[in-house]
């Protein structure tokens, strides 16, 4: 692929209670495609991918609300406002619909924006998370709860600490989680993660009928991401399933390459570079 100079430029909305920061890099031709990283981070997480789609791309990737620079001003987390941070951002940049790479959370909150906007969708990266619409059992529902409620209780340096653990299997991508958790309160983090526990609703016959790549790390070893993939790939009529060799559940910090590959070939397939950023209506 050959390199082109790119200029990434930061920009600030105020929207509902948060100073919201976001960064674009790449031609404002090309289609757009965003990134939302997992709870607890910021966007950086996608550092490693930001040079390498944006030759073909224009690239968004922000803080969603409670992370990084976009901190709070005395008000809790949603997951509505995060969705309705994605629909501004799209307004002011003018797109009608854009392409979404969301990792864990990133992936929930763009689950939430698929069911109830799916005109603004173009197609879907899910990255290491779970479904929202699949049926729990009575055990996942009450072993989820109890999670929730023992949060509190939990030593914050010690959560950030097994999180860590947990999320990332290189030494590189554990340095930077080790950095981005320190930007987040336990009181921010619990409510992200309470947050999170509403999305999952079940919808008997609900389809994502956006193109859709759903990956995660073949150490992924959080929740139930790595149980009910294959269960979610194919109930979805238009779904590429892989998984990401010797990776966690951050398996665009643990390996990188092949991630960047993989969503690469997604993109050149379902999102045409020769269309400009702004779509019309999918379908």
């Amino acid at each position: 692929m050959k390199r082109v100079n790119q200029v990434t430029t930061e920009q600030i909305v105020e929207q509902d209670g948060c100073l919201l920061h976001y960064w674009l890099t790449g031609s404002e031709d090309k289609p757009l495609i965003i990134f939302t990283h997992g709870a607890g981070v910021d966007h950086h997480e996608f550092d490693a991918q930001v040079p390498f789609i944006a030759q073909e791309y224009r690239v968004l990737t922000w803080d969603v609300r409670g992370h990084g620079l976009s901190q709070l001003r005395g008000k809790e987390f949603t997951i509505r406002d995060a969705i309705n941070d994605l629909l501004t951002m799209l307004e002011r940049l003018g797109c009608s619909q854009a392409t979404f790479v969301g990792h864990s959370m990133g992936g929930n909150i763009h689950q939430e924006l698929v069911f109830y906007y799916p005109n603004s969708i173009r197609a879907l990266v899910m990255l290491g998370c779970t479904c929202n619409t699949l049926k729990l059992s009575q055990l996942e529902m009450l072993q989820t709860q109890i999670a929730i409620s023992l949060l509190k209780f939990y030593p914050w340096n010690l959560l950030k600490h097994q999180m860590v653990q947990v999320s990332a299997i290189s030494a590189e991508a554990r340095a930077y989680l080790n950095r981005a958790f320190e930007q987040i309160s336990k009181h921010n983090f619990i409510a992200v993660m309470t947050e999170l526990t509403k999305v999952l609703h079940y919808e008997p016959g609900y389809h994502i009928t956006q193109p859709l790549l759903l990956t995660h790390g073949d150490n992924d070893m959080t929740g139930n991401i790595k149980k009910i993939a294959s269960v979610w790939a194919t109930r979805e009529p238009n779904c590429r399933y892989q998984v990401i060799p010797k990776a966690g559940h951050a398996a665009n910090l643990d390996n990188s390459k092949f991630f960047n590959s993989l969503l690469l070939d997604f993109l050149h397939e379902y999102v045409p570079v020769t269309v400009t950023g702004k779509l019309p209506p999918w379908g």
